[in-house]
């Protein structure tokens, strides 16, 4: 397990010194119905484009047109799913955190005020906590890592989200502790693991 944790856990976290702008961007690209394949290329076009570096931030209707753009996905042209959605976004995120950038001393913290931001979720403000610190103080509880949990018996059959999020995590992160794994690792082993299985 020692060799795993070395070889994938740096796959799941940003590289030191990663623009917050970027994280933030690409976790706000990605999530329910856009394949990470997808929400790659999008970012990619936006990296690009300078999006995520100009100043002033580029407005609605241009992250907008560039979203709509064709992207390139293993090869293929696909459209971006929700380009109106996430160019509003986006706009409104990357704007905020230049003007009251989030505390990012303490990882509750930080999620926290990420989930000030419209269309930001536990899900979503744990994945960009996980990314930009490497944290296990969160999990990042997305369909695959949660169908993994119901599955095994780990999380109960019936549960609501947002609002169960937290007791959900509670659990998620003391099986971490009893198995010795951290928990970064733990939720990218079976989100990567249940894709597979399910693509």
């Amino acid at each position: 397990m020692a060799d795993l944790e070395g070889d994938d856990a740096e796959d799941y976290v940003s590289p030191k010194g990663t623009p917050l702008a970027e994280d933030l961007a690409f976790c706000l690209l990605g999530g329910y119905g856009v394949k990470m394949e997808l929400n790659q290329a999008a970012w990619d076009h936006l990296f690009e484009a300078g999006v995520f570096a100009a100043d002033p931030v580029p407005s609605r209707d241009e992250i907008e047109r560039l979203l709509s753009m064709p992207l390139s996905v293993n090869g293929r042209l696909q459209r971006y799913r929700y380009p109106r959605q996430r160019a509003d976004r986006l706009n409104v995120a990357l704007n905020s955190i230049r003007q009251r950038p989030p505390r990012t001393d303490d990882p509750l913290i930080f999620r926290r005020e990420l989930m000030e931001l419209p269309g930001i979720g536990p899900k979503t403000a744990s994945w960009i906590v996980r990314n930009w610190l490497g944290s296990d103080e969160v999990a990042i509880l997305d369909v695959h890592v949660l169908r993994a949990g119901t599955t095994i018996g780990l999380f109960p059959q019936k549960y609501r989200l947002p609002q169960d999020y937290e007791a959900l995590e509670r659990r998620f992160l003391d099986f971490a502790r009893i198995l010795k794994i951290r928990a970064s690792l733990l939720d990218a082993i079976m989100w990567r693991e249940m894709r597979i299985l399910h693509s």
